[in-house]
């Protein structure tokens, strides 16, 4: 496949995925009321093949959007309640013996776990000790599971999606800064507006039941991936894509801000995925190519979980998403020339 798209095929691209996000976002306002960013941050993460990681506190309607979403996209899901009990041979599957009554003879049969789906919630992370949560990992990297001394490759597309509630912190197991790397987006799921509150009590207390309708399938999905990652980049966008990451380190920032409350800053991978991201996101709005706005819409999900604030940070109440707002103001954009040179 070239690596460049021909002018018609970006016009009947842009026009594909620009048509989808309308249309899946109509299916999805018919059950969830407001989240439309959230929304849009999803629909980002899944186009551009990556995973999500939602934060927000209970009753926020964070696993109804979720399996509406892949009523709409098609997709076969799987809900995986994360508690301090939990195997890793619950999420990947288990060896059973099985007997064939015909013959006598015993044999074991694997059972696959209820990672093998198109689209995974993982429904309080942090609930479950480390040793569990790693049994993500190779599947979200990998895109396969090692089990019962095979590896199973997972079905395309794969899309985890995880939920952490950032309030009630006892008897929880913070993530791995190796699998929180892992996660494209930290999306954060905000309380909704009074408006949007009074539309939500009046239509889950009435008899109205939501009529969704497919959108999009498995198929779609993948080839739309593929084309994505075909999207041209200016030199000067990519060029603010990993100057925006590489200020985030303190070794490297020339910003005061960054070397007085940040401890460690993003790496490589924010770079891609703030690329990646931006390309999505652009061709989801109807643009060939994406922009330095593209990148900056959608760093603070891209830096979120990347960046470690520092005790001065903590004492002084400073958070990393300001530190994030901070920098994106501060950052000058790369001119397209200076960027070649």
């Amino acid at each position: 496949m070239s690596q460049e798209m021909s002018p018609q095929e970006a016009i009947q691209t842009i026009a594909q995925l620009k048509d989808a996000r309308e249309r899946i976002l109509t299916e999805v306002r018919k059950v969830i009321v407001g989240q439309e960013k959230v929304v849009e941050e999803l629909l980002t993460a899944l186009f551009s093949d990556g995973h999500c990681l939602l934060v927000g506190v209970p009753g926020l309607a964070k696993t109804l959007l979720i399996s509406t979403l892949a009523r709409v996209l098609d997709l076969g899901y799987n809900r995986i309640q994360f508690t301090p009990d939990l195997m890793p041979s619950d999420i990947t599957g288990t060896e059973i013996l099985e007997e064939d009554r015909a013959t006598g003879k015993r044999t074991f049969k694997f059972v696959k776990g209820p990672i093998f789906a198109n689209l995974v919630l993982a429904d309080e992370i942090n609930r479950t000790p480390p040793k569990t949560q790693a049994a993500l990992l190779q599947a979200m990297q990998e895109k396969s599971v090692t089990a019962a001394g095979q590896t199973l490759k997972l079905d395309a597309p794969f899309f985890v999606l995880a939920t952490q509630n950032p309030i009630e912190l006892e008897g929880t197991y913070p993530l791995p800064e190796a699998q929180l790397d892992r996660f494209m987006f930290n999306v954060f799921v905000d309380y909704p507006t009074e408006a949007e509150e009074q539309a939500i009590v009046t239509a889950t207390t009435g008899s109205y039941e939501a009529d969704v309708k497919r959108v999009l399938n498995a198929e779609d999905i993948i080839r739309l991936q593929k084309i994505i990652r075909r999207v041209p980049v200016s030199e000067h966008v990519v060029a603010y894509a990993v100057s925006l990451a590489r200020m985030t380190r303190p070794a490297h920032t020339s910003y005061d801000f960054i070397k007085d409350y940040v401890s460690w800053g993003a790496g490589p991978r924010a770079s891609q995925y703030l690329v990646l991201g931006a390309k999505t996101r652009a061709v989801l709005h109807g643009q060939a190519t994406p922009s330095c706005e593209d990148v900056r819409q959608v760093a603070p999900s891209v830096l979120r979980h990347r960046v470690m604030a520092n005790f001065n940070a903590e004492a002084e109440g400073i958070q990393v998403v300001q530190l994030i707002g901070r920098l994106l103001e501060a950052l000058p954009e790369p001119k397209a020339a200076a960027a070649k040179r």
